[in-house]
């Protein structure tokens, strides 16, 4: 399953990437294919606009997106959560994609 990232960057150190990083490592190691707008190519301190519009396309090829803290006091986490709510893409904190996971794997094991 593909899993965007969405979480806030504008105003952070280091524009939020090593919480990018951390996150997309624990999603990756549970066995998500994960997406990240910190991966999108463009340099960090490119416009939000730019940002926005090398995202969106990114989030619209994923199974779901991955709500990461904070998101809900950054504008572009929420404009990526609203598109995707609005287009039929799961969308859940990371910690509930983790414990899907956790019983997914628990019970294949079962």
């Amino acid at each position: 399953m593909k899993i965007y990232l969405a979480c806030p960057m504008t105003g952070l150190p280091d524009f939020n990437y090593p919480a990018f990083a951390a996150t997309a490592a624990k999603l990756r190691a549970a066995g998500f294919d994960v997406v990240s707008p910190a991966d999108n190519g463009l340099p960090k301190d490119a416009p939000w606009s730019q940002h926005m519009r090398a995202d969106i396309p990114m989030l619209l090829a994923c199974d779901g997106v991955a709500l990461m803290d904070g998101w809900e006091d950054s504008k572009g986490a929420q404009l990526e959560r609203h598109i995707a709510m609005s287009t039929g893409v799961w969308t859940m904190p990371v910690g509930v994609w983790l414990g899907v996971m956790r019983t997914v794997r628990a019970g294949v094991a079962a």
